[in-house]
């Protein structure tokens, strides 16, 4: 059945759906995907929740993720997994895109575009990959300030505090951030780029409720599987912009390929069939609303 016909969809909020994700007893892996047809990879490969990366999105702008992507951007992008999905979705919210007032637009505009959770960082403007090096941070008053508007303009949204402060004031300034948030009435809390197993653990023992951790690669953390993670107190892993750089890999090689060799047939094994792509968007299924459009038949590759 297909998004058009709106039929068979869980129609009830994301949020709330998001939270019975949360509450079961095994850490919730949540893949990043950074369009639809990324997203509907990863719901078929069984995963039942995904993430929106600041940083993948912009990357295949063409942009670096110093601040600059607009929160129209990052709407259109969610509503784009939302739609080819129906999964709760976590999305990454950078610094609420502004200050008390626009953090709060931004919590009613990613709720109306389809997410369940968005993040909001301690950071100031324009911010950077919590990985990176000299990141500049608000007070944690302030921080606070704007997580509490965060979670008074949502209906359904969870509301997830990240702090990039272990970098900059150290674990136990982390420590004494997330507590602040969970005050201001955080749902989550997520602590950036920690470096080793021992600071997970600290922090995990010393922050009440649940917890977000982030793997991604080439960054500050060590790899560290899911169940790893759960073992050190963590309720959500993310993997937040392996898809685009997994993607960004392939389209490498195959540019590379046709320049070298003025086409593309030795790297067919490597791609996706035509016939397994219209499986996976239900390109049949869309052309059974529509008589006028005859049923496509998948072209016998030369050969065959």
């Amino acid at each position: 059945m297909t998004w058009l016909e709106g039929n068979g969809r869980d129609t009830r909020p994301a949020g709330e759906r998001l939270q019975e994700l949360i509450e079961r007893p095994e850490i919730l892996g949540v893949p990043g995907t950074h369009n639809g047809l990324a997203g509907m990879l990863a719901k078929k490969a069984g995963f039942e929740a995904l993430y929106i990366s600041g940083g993948a999105v912009t990357a295949t702008m063409g942009l670096p993720d110093i601040g600059i992507l607009t929160l129209e951007e990052l709407c259109f992008v969610t509503r784009m997994v939302s739609r080819s999905t129906d999964l709760p979705l976590i999305v990454d919210g950078d610094t609420g895109y502004g200050e008390t007032l626009n953090a709060m637009r931004t919590v009613r505009e990613l709720e109306r575009a389809g997410a369940g959770a968005v993040h909001i960082e301690d950071q100031v403007l324009p911010k950077k990959c919590g990985h990176l090096n000299d990141k500049r941070l608000i007070t944690p008053e302030d921080a606070a300030t704007k997580i509490g508007a965060a979670c008074q303009a949502r209906s359904h949204l969870r509301i997830i505090a990240r702090t990039d402060a272990a970098a900059v004031e150290g674990l136990e300034g982390a420590i004494k951030r997330a507590n602040l948030y969970k005050e201001a009435g955080a749902d989550i809390v997520f602590p950036d780029a920690l470096q080793s197993e021992e600071d997970f653990r600290t922090f995990a023992a010393a922050v009440p409720g649940p917890k977000m951790c982030n793997m991604t690669e080439f960054g500050r953390t060590p790899f560290f599987t899911a169940e790893q993670f759960q073992d050190m107190g963590y309720d959500i892993v993310i993997w937040p912009a392996t898809s685009m750089r997994v993607a960004a890999h392939a389209m490498t090689e195959l540019y590379g390929h046709i320049k070298a060799h003025g086409g593309c047939e030795a790297l067919v094994d490597k791609m996706t069939s035509r016939a397994d792509l219209y499986d996976t968007i239900g390109y049949y299924d869309y052309e059974e609303l529509d008589q006028s459009i005859a049923k496509t038949v998948v072209p016998e590759a030369p050969g065959e």
